[in-house]
């Protein structure tokens, strides 16, 4: 006959016909938006290495956040950045904290149109710029897991629906449920940086929130890049401990590792489209090399493709915006 029976582009010639057989969506509601506030500015700040994106006041983030819900981004990540640090990192907890408040404002002002998550970390909050307590020079795991208890219960007191320990600290899901459950939070839900690698992509939200280390850097306690079987059993502990989602981070360099957690334990899944990331695209595309909006869509497409129920992506409010265009 000259052709085969089945002509695979007779499904391709149309966009209602590609729509119609699509195997993978991107919708809003897969779109985590992370969020910087501030204490003690007045203004929102831009971020350079984050273009478009800037540390916000009290009142800008209120604002960001209805605008976000109004685009049906299913929710938020917050960061805080304290006026104040210290070696333990104790700003992080205290119930007065700029992550406290602005759960509190967003919640009031946006109700539940927005699931609200902060993460857990005392990065932005130690004088040292390390993920937990310090022994000497190196990081003490168990007296961080006191303080991550502590941190959690503050952000489900001030009404965090999830709350994200990602210190990457042995036993730190374990530690962040039964501190929740004793103090009768049992229904704020845990997602994990389950799987968190020592990337060279992060260096823009390290700067965005004035989180670098002081001193020597994390790899003690992420991932090495080389190792997949390690990253599995890191996230099969989070699960034994109670993690409700499991996250892996960066996201494009570590696809094969969203497959294989997705696959291998049908948990909610997230992934963390990282800063790095963004601001690759978004300098490209300032030069004109790359279009910014398909590049984009591509990006979390295959993101979502790979496993991910959920993306944690500074382009939250620009896709949702695209997606509502049709």
């Amino acid at each position: 006959m000259g052709f085969p029976m089945q002509r695979m582009r007779r499904l391709r010639r149309t966009e209602g016909l590609r729509a119609l057989v699509r195997e993978t969506t991107l919708d809003p509601q897969h779109l985590i938006a992370p969020l910087f506030v501030k204490e003690g500015i007045s203004h929102p700040v831009p971020l350079e290495g984050l273009a478009g994106q800037q540390q916000h006041t009290l009142g800008s983030l209120v604002a960001e956040c209805g605008r976000l819900a109004e685009l049906g981004v299913a929710g938020v990540i917050l960061f805080g950045i304290p006026g104040r640090k210290d070696d333990a990192g104790s700003p992080a907890w205290d119930p007065e904290g700029v992550v406290q408040q602005a759960l509190r404002q967003v919640r009031t002002e946006v109700g539940d149109r927005l699931v609200l998550a902060a993460d857990l970390c005392l990065c932005e909050y130690t004088a040292h710029g390390h993920c937990g307590v310090l022994r000497g020079t190196a990081v003490d795991n168990d007296a961080t897991l006191e303080a991550y208890g502590r941190i959690a219960v503050s952000y489900a007191e001030a009404g965090a629906d999830l709350v994200a320990p990602s210190g990457m600290m042995d036993g730190q899901v374990g530690a962040v449920r039964r501190a929740l459950d004793e103090r009768g939070y049992q229904e704020t839900a845990i997602l994990a940086y389950a799987a968190k690698f020592a990337s060279n992509l992060y260096a823009p939200f390290r700067h965005a929130a004035e989180s670098m280390p002081r001193f020597g850097d994390r790899r003690g306690y992420q991932l090495d890049p080389a190792n997949v079987e390690e990253a599995l059993r890191e996230v099969r502990l989070d699960v034994e401990e109670g993690a409700d989602i499991v996250l892996v981070k960066p996201a494009l360099p570590y696809l094969d590792v969203l497959a294989r957690v997705k696959a291998a334990f049908g948990l909610p899944t997230a992934a963390y489209h990282v800063s790095g990331e963004y601001a690759m695209l978004k300098a490209a595309a300032a030069r004109g090399w790359l279009d910014e909006e398909r590049v984009m869509m591509e990006m979390l497409l295959a993101i979502r493709r790979a496993g991910a129920d959920l993306i944690l992506t500074y382009f939250a409010g620009a896709a949702a915006a695209r997606l509502q265009r049709g």
